[in-house]
């Protein structure tokens, strides 16, 4: 079964309650099987709106990495990220 990924870009307007978006998501992905492959490093935009914290993390399946966005844990760690941050995700299978 190919994996899958949860791809984010992300603009953050309020650190605060973003970082506690990102506390509560990161428990959230890891109990989803979840783990973080690239997490607001450097990177170089080329094409397309500029959004300065980049996310992917790998999911053991599609269906995980949609069960875990779908959560209780995730939509309560969301409530946190709404107002505070502009964002576009993705959920994209892996190729075999």
């Amino acid at each position: 079964m190919p994996k899958a990924l949860w791809i984010a870009h992300v603009k953050v307007t309020d650190e605060a309650r973003y970082g506690e978006y990102a506390k509560r998501a990161t428990h959230a992905i890891a109990a989803h099987g979840g783990v973080f492959l690239a997490r607001g490093g450097r990177y170089e935009q080329l094409e397309g709106n500029d959004r300065p914290r980049n996310v992917v993390a790998r999911f053991p399946s599609l269906q995980a990495a949609h069960d875990c966005y779908y959560s209780d844990a995730y939509q309560e760690a969301l409530s946190y990220a709404k107002g505070a941050s502009e964002r576009d995700l993705m959920i994209l299978e892996e190729a075999e």
